[in-house]
Formats: C-alpha cells, sequence, structure tokens
C-alpha cells in the first residue's frame, strides 16, 4: 500500500484518485501517523447501459402526464 503525506494528498487528490480507481489502496498519514485510507467502496454500483436508462426514461413517459403543460410554462413555474 501506498502512503502519502496529507499535503501530497491534497496537492495530487486527482491523481490518487485515478489510483484507487484502478484498485490501488493509498494510506494518507500526517505527520507520519496514518490518518486515513483511500480505496474503492464495497460493492460499488456498476453502470446501467445506455438502452436500459433509455428504456427505462420511455417507461416513465408513458405513466406520468404532463397535464398541457409545455417545458416552457415549466421552466417559468420553476423560477417564480
Amino acid at each position: 500500500m501506498k502512503t502519502v503525506g496529507a499535503y501530497e494528498a491534497k496537492t495530487h487528490l486527482s491523481e490518487l484518485l485515478e489510483r484507487v480507481a484502478r484498485g490501488e489502496e493509498i494510506m494518507i498519514t500526517k505527520h507520519g501517523v496514518p490518518v486515513a485510507t483511500l480505496q474503492k467502496p464495497q460493492g460499488s454500483p456498476k453502470r446501467k447501459p445506455v438502452h436500459e436508462t433509455i428504456e427505462q426514461l420511455k417507461q416513465f413517459r408513458r405513466t406520468h402526464n404532463l397535464k398541457g403543460l409545455s417545458i416552457k410554462e415549466m421552466i417559468d413555474e420553476g423560477r417564480a
């Protein structure tokens, strides 16, 4: 397991997160004392295929009605 200081972790967080995404674990220390571990979450959700998400949206639209409202009217209502 790689060990990095808190300052280095702050400075290079994006790089460290990419390494964690590839499966590496990283220990963060403060004044040489371990304070945290970066690791992938257990059972992280998998991304759904795009076609599955589109099908879910189509199903939602079949069961939900805008009752004659236009997109512009909804946007204007949201701004009120």
